[in-house]
């Protein structure tokens, strides 16, 4: 039997006996982050913690040996546990294993004889009579990195290296470099999920998951909203009077917008299909431009002149109905 002394799983990341699945894997991703080696460089303490949490997960995450953890207390946490025997022994003694419950651990107080203990412990531990040997599969804990996005990236999708540091079963880590497919419309916060790229399974169980967390950064001219983009265009007041044809560059080529005569400060156009590309079930979106009147600073005494003869009748018939 192995003497290895465990942690209660639930005291390793902080959580409750009843704590749903969610609040788990909460727990751990912050503790993962806090004590990962890459961030603790040269801290044995540091690589103790992160394995302890690292075990714990392994454990909850999994519905199976969770149950087993829950009916049978720290006994359950051998590599070697048979928990099919274990029932089968309870039942020989009465229903009762000794230890199981809501306080864990493994204790003799209850056998009314003693006398073939040591056998026991061998049939529940694989130790004879056909039992379970070695160590169970188990599934390799979740890994989580941070993933940085220009504004075009996450708009348009693109293809990013990623350098991550990966467990193995022993606890060791193993830098790699990955290639990360980033779908067009990606949105700040999102999680990108490698499967089998987290850490390395136990006794061939299957590897855990890696999930790149995308931060996007911002652009000064473009912005989002949702599928679509949104735009200011500065254009002269000669450009709104007469109209004009702007050449326009947008995140995927340059392209011809045309603004009709007598436009507004502050009218929206409408560029369809050049927002967010198509992706999955989402349709592409829209390019809304936003058509900002520049208003030279400086005119000499001519100019001025101008300008007076063309507009100073317009503004006071333009007022005439405020208020009404």
């Amino acid at each position: 039997m192995s003497t290895q002394t465990h942690k209660n799983p639930y005291a390793a990341l902080g959580v409750s006996r009843d704590a749903e699945i969610e609040t788990i894997k909460k727990a751990y991703r912050k503790l993962a982050q806090q004590y990962h080696p890459d961030r603790n460089p040269d801290d044995s303490a540091a690589e103790e913690r992160f394995k302890e949490v690292s075990a714990a997960y392994a454990v909850l995450s999994d519905p199976e040996r969770r149950k087993n953890f829950d009916e049978f207390g720290d006994i359950a946490l051998d590599a070697s546990f048979d928990a099919e025997k274990a029932r089968a022994t309870s039942r020989g003694f009465g229903g009762g294993f000794p230890g199981s419950g809501p306080g864990g651990g493994f204790s003799t107080g209850g056998f009314q004889d003693a006398g073939d203990l040591g056998s026991l412990f061998e049939d529940l531990f694989g130790g004879g009579r056909g039992g379970h040997r070695g160590p169970f599969p188990q599934a390799g804990p979740d890994l989580e990195t941070r993933l940085k996005l220009s504004f075009t990236e996450a708009v348009l999708g693109c293809e990013k290296r990623v350098d991550v540091s990966r467990p193995d079963a022993e606890g060791r880590n193993h830098r790699e470099t990955l290639q990360v497919r980033i779908p067009p419309g990606v949105e700040e916060g999102a999680r990108i999920r490698l499967a089998g790229k987290g850490g390395e399974g136990i006794a061939g169980g299957p590897a855990g998951d890696l999930y790149a967390r995308i931060h996007v950064q911002k652009n000064k001219s473009f912005k989002r909203e949702g599928q679509n983009l949104a735009l200011d265009v500065p254009i002269s007041i000669a450009e709104a009077i007469t109209g004009a044809e702007v050449d326009l560059a947008t995140l995927d080529g340059r392209v011809s917008l045309k603004v009709p005569p007598g436009t507004d400060g502050g009218t929206r156009l409408r560029l369809r299909g050049k927002g967010v590309p198509a992706h999955g079930n989402r349709p592409a979106g829209d390019l809304y431009v936003t058509l900002r009147i520049r208003v030279p600073k400086k005119l000499d005494d001519a100019q001025r002149k101008i300008v007076e003869e063309l507009f100073d009748e317009d503004a006071a018939r333009w007022r005439e109905d405020l208020g009404q």
